[in-house]
């Protein structure tokens, strides 16, 4: 088999007409999701082909290569993040299969004194962020969106103010891991580069709570429930910074999450909020008993203890480690040593890594199961349930999520297509062009890459040496390059299509994913201008406090 080498300039030897010709996957995608509301399937689909015949014919890449990078995407599309998506939506569904669900809302009704604005900042925002800090890879987007469409709030809405309030923690998802990769490629350290972001993220993530008032209940909740949503999106800002800055990169997310939680919760004991009709939370007159409580908030108490464990627990027993051991990795057959860079080496890129313990939907399989078993021990009349029933809602989870399963692995198949053709990285390397200029144009990379792929840290591995390369050449700030990607990444998620199918999925309402994405796109682009404008201010000097070197 033929040996290929991407190339920036495949196209007439212009790396314009090659980044032009780059786009059009994207383009397709976009036009025919948003313009033509065709099903998100078939929108994915339709691009995978387009971009496999542009690979071909375009970027010159063997036809077997762009099938075989084709593969590679669908099953990491598959595994590891339809592994997560599933999990996450069997451990919503049995709460809800069992008549937890409802315990689950009064709880959360109470501590949010009936408001359900009050309840999406804890849970859209607060939870979500923990649960991004610990997990990632959809999962916190997955499990929000489905806890808040419980509690009642609009469908779109519910999902739209959970992916724009998770976007500014992506960054630092998964116990920071797109923060370590941006950092390796860009060869800065990754300590660096996490506190030059725990200065810029802090001063959006303030008022993203505003944000998400605003997308549910428009000025009206702005004007009501500004007091909450301060209390939560400063003690967020300054988790971050706290964390990234003086405790520890890989924790910010969680320290920051876990900080708002708590400052949000305790605000609510001493203020109470104007609640319209609309917005007043379903509640059961009963009062919860301890233990309905602890079993109605089972499945997300006890996520958050098997997730702690599991990436975070050092004493006697390096359980992280311990399970990254069991990480299997291979060579995709064909593919690796025929991809290869301009020096003849094959690419890193190539080698899947297989994480089938160590992987966030491993965690929420035992958490599933767990709580399977103790659901059916404490079953009665008013809530059934048996080991069977439990299995049996996992099988129709899988069911229904079929065409899901269907998009994501689509969707990944044309992101490693565009990848490993040369694609991507000629839209990158075009952009990166603009010399000094780049400070505002470099959270675009990191915008496009994740949006593309669905992964912050996909769009650090695409774009980290290409960051760092232009920072260099136009005399700017490397860390600050780097930071800039990896939270302009998160930003990008906002509009992924593998994000805007798992909301679709979790919020039952399968098919909206163009609705999502036209009412999303606005704050996706909103909030990108606005970190492009803050990196060009500290490359220019009046924010050259955002700058960690």
């Amino acid at each position: 088999m033929d040996k290929f080498t991407p190339s920036v300039d495949a196209i007439a030897n212009s790396l314009t007409l090659s980044a032009i010709v780059g786009f059009i996957p994207l383009i397709v995608f976009f036009v025919m999701l948003g313009a033509c509301k065709i099903k998100t399937h078939w929108c994915a689909l339709g691009s995978l082909l387009v971009s496999v015949l542009i690979a071909m014919f375009g970027f010159k890449m063997p036809t077997t290569l762009a099938l075989l990078s084709a593969s590679q995407g669908a099953l990491f599309g598959f595994f590891p993040i339809l592994y997560i998506v599933i999990m996450a939506v069997w451990l919503y569904n049995l709460t809800q299969a069992t008549g937890r669900e409802k315990d689950v809302q009064t709880v959360f009704s109470l501590v949010g004194k009936g408001d359900m604005r009050v309840q999406a900042l804890l849970i859209g925002y607060a939870f979500c962020g923990l649960l991004e800090g610990l997990a990632g890879f959809g999962a916190p987007v997955a499990i929000t969106c489905a806890m808040l469409y419980a509690l009642g709030l609009p469908p779109i809405k519910a999902a739209i103010a959970v992916i724009v309030g998770n976007a500014l923690n992506v960054g630092f998802g998964a116990m920071a891991i797109p923060t370590t990769t941006v950092a390796g490629l860009g060869s800065v350290a990754p300590e660096v580069v996490g506190a030059t972001m725990g200065r810029v993220a802090p001063l959006l993530i303030f008022f993203v709570p505003f944000l998400l008032l605003l997308i549910l209940d428009g000025v009206r909740g702005l004007t009501q429930i500004w007091p909450a949503a301060f209390a939560a999106g400063f003690s967020m800002a300054c988790g971050q910074f706290i964390a990234a800055n003086y405790l520890s990169y890989e924790l910010t997310a969680v320290f920051a999450s876990l900080l708002s939680f708590a400052a949000l919760a305790g605000f609510m004991r001493i203020w109470t909020p104007r609640t319209p009709a609309d917005f007043q939370s379903k509640q059961v007159q009963e009062k919860l008993s301890g233990k309905r409580i602890i079993l109605g908030l089972l499945p997300y108490w006890l996520v958050v203890v098997i997730f702690a464990i599991a990436k975070l627990w050092t004493i006697g027993v390096n359980i992280p480690a311990m399970l990254a051991a069991t990480d299997v990795k291979f060579a995709w057959p064909g593919l690796h040593g025929n991809l290869v860079d301009s020096a003849g080496n094959p690419s890193a890129s190539t080698i899947f890594n297989l994480q089938w313990l160590s992987s966030p939907g491993t965690m929420l399989l035992i958490t599933g199961l767990i709580v399977t078993i103790v659901y059916a021990a404490s079953a009665s009349q008013q809530f059934p349930a048996t080991i069977g029933s439990g299995l049996r809602v996992f099988a129709k989870t899988v069911f229904d999520l079929r065409l899901t399963i269907l998009t994501i692995m689509a969707v990944m198949a044309l992101a490693y297509v565009m990848n490993f053709s040369g694609q991507t990285v000629a839209i990158g390397t075009w952009l990166a062009q603009t010399g000094t200029a780049f400070a505002l144009v470099s959270p675009v990379l990191g915008w496009i890459g994740t949006a593309v792929t669905g992964s912050a840290t996909s769009a650090g591995a695409l774009f980290g040496n290409l960051q760092s390369t232009a920072a260099t050449n136009a005399g700017l700030s490397t860390p600050l390059l780097l930071g800039a990607n990896e939270i302009g990444g998160g930003i990008g998620k906002i509009i992924s299509p593998q994000n805007l199918a798992i909301a679709a999925t979790a919020i039952k309402t399968p098919g909206s994913e163009a609705e999502l994405l036209r009412k999303a796109l606005p704050w996706s682009i909103g909030l990108l201008v606005i970190l492009g404008l803050l990196i060009t201010l500290a490359s220019l000097g009046p924010l050259s406090f955002l700058i960690v070197e």
